[in-house]
C-alpha cells in the first residue's frame, strides 16, 4: 500500500458539564460527543521523510499541526524509520469546538499505523492519542454518540445515534480552547444531572423537551465575550430548530430538527453567511 485516503469528521457536544480541576492544572468534564457531517480530507503517501501540506494557509504544517505531533508520536512509539508525504484538505473550521485538529490528528494515527504496518495495540494507541489532546480517543475509537469523563479521554460507547437532524454553523469566531478554560463561570458545587440518562432517553423517545436539561458551561461566558455566536444560536431556533446550543467551547453552534425539509430550508437560509453543515438522521463516522 503506497497511499491511504481518509475523511475526518468533526463531532457535536451535547450537552458539557464542567465538574472540577485537577492538581495538573487540567479540567474534568462531563460531556456525550455525537458525530457530524462536516468533515476534512486527509491523503498520506508513503516517503522518506515526513512532510504536510494543508489547503489552509493559516494553520502551520510543522510540529504546530497536530497531524505532524502525531505522526511523530508514532514513529517514536513504534521505531518506524519510514516517512509519509501528509495532505489536508481543511474544511472544518478551527477554533469552532467542533475538534477538526483531534480529528484529523486521529486519521493520522489510523492512516499511518496501516500505512507503515506498525500494528500498534489499541491500548497503546490510546495512550499516544491521549498525549495529543484529550479529544482525539474519541475521534480514534468511536463512531457515534459516547459518553466522556476525565479530561475528555475516558469514554463510553453508547451504541446510539442521534434521531434527528443536525444543523451546524460556525458565526466565523476562533475561540481558543485555553481562553475559554480560563474564562468560563465555575460552578463545581451545583448537582449535575445525570447526562446518560438524559442522552438515552433522548434517543430512545425522540422526544425534543428532554433537551431542557442540557447545559454547556463554556455558553454563558463565549456568549458574554462574543455576542455574534448567541445570535447565531438564535437563528438556528429562529429557523424552526427545536434546540439549539454551543458546541464545544465554540463558537460554532448547531441546532437539532426533527424533520428533515425543516433543517434544510435552514442550510439555504444559511449558506452564504455562515459555514453550515446538515447532519441527517442517525448519522455516525462509519
Amino acid at each position: 500500500m503506497e497511499s491511504i485516503s481518509v475523511k475526518a469528521y468533526a463531532k457535536i457536544n451535547i450537552g458539557l458539564f464542567i465538574t472540577g480541576k485537577r492538581p495538573d492544572g487540567y479540567h474534568t468534564l462531563e460531556t456525550v460527543f455525537a458525530p457530524v457531517n462536516w468533515y476534512d480530507r486527509l491523503v498520506f503517501r508513503l516517503s522518506a521523510s515526513l512532510s504536510m501540506s494543508c489547503s489552509n494557509q493559516d494553520l502551520p504544517c510543522d510540529d504546530g499541526n497536530l497531524c505532524i505531533r502525531a505522526a511523530r508520536a508514532l514513529q517514536e512509539y513504534a521505531g518506524v524509520t519510514k516517512g509519509a508525504d501528509i495532505m489536508l484538505e481543511k474544511n472544518i473550521p478551527f477554533g469552532a469546538g467542533l475538534g477538526g485538529g483531534s480529528s484529523d490528528a486521529a486519521a493520522t494515527l489510523r492512516a499511518l499505523d496501516t500505512l507503515w504496518g506498525t500494528g500498534v495495540a489499541a491500548e497503546d494507541l490510546h495512550r499516544i492519542a491521549t498525549g495529543l489532546g484529550a479529544d482525539v480517543p474519541y475521534f480514534l475509537e468511536s463512531r457515534g454518540l459516547s459518553y466522556a469523563t476525565g479530561i475528555g479521554e475516558q469514554l463510553e460507547d453508547l451504541d446510539l445515534l442521534l434521531p434527528f437532524h443536525v444543523v451546524t454553523i460556525f458565526p466565523g469566531e476562533h475561540i481558543s480552547t485555553v481562553w475559554a478554560y480560563r474564562n468560563f463561570h465555575r460552578r463545581f458545587d451545583r448537582q449535575v444531572p445525570d447526562l446518560k440518562v438524559i442522552v438515552r432517553n433522548l434517543c430512545s423517545s425522540a422526544e425534543g423537551s428532554l433537551c431542557a436539561a442540557l447545559e454547556n458551561d463554556f455558553e454563558s461566558a463565549v456568549f458574554e465575550a462574543h455576542p455574534v455566536v448567541r445570535q447565531a444560536r438564535s437563528e438556528l431556533v429562529d429557523a424552526g430548530g427545536f434546540y439549539a446550543a454551543l458546541s464545544g467551547s465554540g463558537s460554532a453552534v448547531f441546532g437539532l430538527f426533527y424533520d428533515e425539509d425543516t433543517a434544510l430550508k435552514a442550510v439555504r437560509l444559511f449558506e452564504g453567511r455562515y459555514p453550515v453543515s446538515y447532519t441527517p438522521v442517525l448519522f455516525s463516522m462509519a
